[in-house]
């Protein structure tokens, strides 16, 4: 087993339980291990270069390049953050300034240099491998001029003119490559669905495809979390100009504005490798998988973790897979990528044990065995099984139900596992439901693992450190299906009409539960959660700040589990263990 060192604090235990994570949560807020670097002094810096573009605006750069007359390939990003935003030094301290970011998302250990921009490629780490790192502000964000716009086409229009910029200067090769995170990936996707002639590779690092359905309102639910803090903070840094919350706010259903915000993921063709993680649900983790499904490229690289989202992107395993793809590509080195299967598969255990790191040839894994898990009633009232079914049996009594009420209830069903078992993929949960009270619902839909009694915890969105399994949300109004893009292990929601329950009326559903990757030893518990709010609270120590999503939750939900309608998970089982390193 591979074991992974993530602790901030030296605990008394090595219990995984709340008090343990609330400790190493403050030690993430007020101590982040986050080591920044003095910036090598054998590198050339060009700060403030101004980029014209076709409409007569200049953007502006900060280029950090080798010290000789050599040309040199290029790793660019762009993107909104400010490219000046560098780690301050502090005299009086001998050190550099954490970025507050690092804080607010309680990081993970990670070292970079202070010319490092947030979320951005490191230049101390490039330069000195033969690359010029070029880091550029985005129209009307930062230095550049014009007018600031957030998911705008004007982005991909402006990244195709950097790149051939980029590409046509003294110190390059004319090939140029974009790195970063995020929005440094999402304005990847616009950039290279541009398609720049010289541009020769992409490394979108845990980046959303789909605006509404990624990041606004996954589900139809509108998110009253991160997105609520990413755009109010982003509103008043372009003095009113960017107001994406407001506008998602008003638009509850998919509309031209959103689909604006999109790029075309097809249109791109150039080597891709994709960084998808499994510990991003509540932001990435969808759409980076779909953009990885999506382009059109035929070289492509799907790079999978669980880790801290940042630590990894920066640890020396991420930037020994960046550099392996980067030095074919923009280098014309053989590093052997091209023989190299497609999918780096890493399986966890738990938050900090990798159990297993595959290749793989495709994603999902084709060797996956689907297997229906159907939904019995127990004792409990609310708390039934999860039991694979015999060929030709009935799935279950017709009058077999579990009832919960919306605002506080909840309904759980658990399979226990009689041998080890990897779980690796998306997961489907369809239910058959009816509502009392209101004709609507949110319905959340949670994956958590159990050991003897207690929870088993996994690395989750924002530095959270007591996330589930996997998870996935739907309002029911907005249960309708394109079937032209329904996958069958994943659904995809029109979210173009809203369709009320009427009273008595038994409604089917199906709601996507995003991809993981996880062993289950024999004996271990899988509990299949169904409720009406999000899984975790608000406040930073023990909950997922900022996570939260709206609730529509007045209705008393009926779950009818018998044959006239059925509830069941489908699930993902992968065997034939091939354990290698990327």
């Amino acid at each position: 087993m591979i074991h992974t060192d993530d602790h901030t604090l030296e605990l008394d235990t090595d219990e995984d339980s709340a008090w343990s994570r609330g400790l190493l949560t403050l030690g993430r807020m007020f101590h982040p291990r986050v080591t920044i670097t003095d910036p090598p002094e054998d590198v050339t810096v060009d700060w403030e270069v101004a980029v014209p573009m076709r409409d007569g605006i200049s953007l502006r750069a900060n280029v950090f390049r080798p010290q000789d007359d050599e040309r040199h390939p290029v790793i660019l990003s762009a993107h909104p953050y400010g490219k000046d935003g560098l780690p301050v030094h502090h005299e009086t301290r001998h050190g550099y300034r954490v970025p507050w970011q690092y804080h607010l998302m309680r990081s993970a250990p990670l070292t970079h240099s202070a010319w490092t921009g947030w979320e951005a490629p490191d230049p101390a780490h490039w330069v000195p491998r033969g690359y010029v790192i070029v880091n550029a502000d985005l129209r009307g964000w930062g230095t550049s001029e014009g007018e600031p716009s957030m998911l705008s086409e004007q982005e991909g229009l402006d990244i195709h003119d950097l790149v051939e910029w980029a590409a046509e200067q003294p110190w390059s090769t004319g090939r140029v490559g974009m790195s970063g995170v995020s929005y440094l990936a999402v304005s990847q996707w616009a950039g290279a669905a541009a398609r720049p002639p010289h541009l020769a590779a992409i490394c979108p690092w845990e980046g959303w495809t789909d605006f509404y359905r990624d990041f606004a309102r996954p589900g139809g639910t509108l998110n009253t979390g991160f997105f609520a803090v990413y755009g109010k903070v982003n509103e008043r840094r372009s003095h009113g100009a960017v107001a994406l919350y407001d506008e998602a706010r008003q638009r509850t259903l998919v509309d031209d504005w959103y689909r604006a915000r999109d790029r075309d993921l097809e249109a791109i063709d150039v080597p891709a490798l994709v960084c998808g993680s499994f510990s991003d649900h509540d932001l990435h983790t969808r759409g980076s998988f779909e953009g990885f499904r999506r382009i059109a490229s035929a070289d492509k690289w799907l790079y999978t973790h669980r880790g801290p989202k940042w630590g990894v992107y920066y640890s020396a395993e991420g930037l020994e897979a960046q550099a392996r793809f980067f030095d074919h590509f923009l280098g014309g080195e053989d590093t052997g990528i091209t023989a190299q299967p497609p999918v780096r598969l890493e399986i966890r255990e738990d938050r900090t044990t990798i159990t297993e790191v595959r290749h793989l040839t495709s994603w999902p894994p084709a060797e996956t065995d689907w297997q229906t898990l159907r939904c019995r009633a127990g004792h409990d009232a609310q708390h039934g099984a999860l039991e694979q079914a015999a060929s030709g049996t009935p799935e279950a009594p017709p009058d077999e139900t579990v009832t919960f009420p919306g605002r506080h209830g909840r309904a759980s069903f658990t399979h226990r596992f009689a041998t080890d078992t990897n779980v690796v993929g998306p997961m489907v949960a369809t239910l058959s439901l009816s509502l009392e009270g209101d004709d609507d619902l949110s319905v959340f839909v949670g994956v958590r693992k159990f050991r003897d009694g207690k929870e088993v915890t996994f690395e989750g969105s924002y530095g959270f450190q007591g996330d589930m399994v996997t998870h996935g949300m739907l309002l029911v109004s907005h249960r309708a299906q394109d079937p032209e893009r329904s996958l069958p292990h994943r659904p995809y929601h029109s979210h173009t009409e809203r369709q009320p329950v009427a009273p008595g009326e038994t409604v089917h559903l199906q709601v996507e539960l995003f991809p993981s990757a996880t062993l289950f030893r024999a004996g271990d518990e899988l509990r299949l959660d169904v409720q009406a709010r999000w899984f975790f609270d608000h406040e930073p120590v023990h909950g997922q700040f900022p996570a939260s999503h709206a609730a529509v939750d007045r209705a008393t939900c009926t779950l009818h589990l018998g044959a006239g309608g059925g509830c069941s998970l489908l699930l993902p089982i992968l065997d034939g263990a091939t354990t290698s390193r990327w």
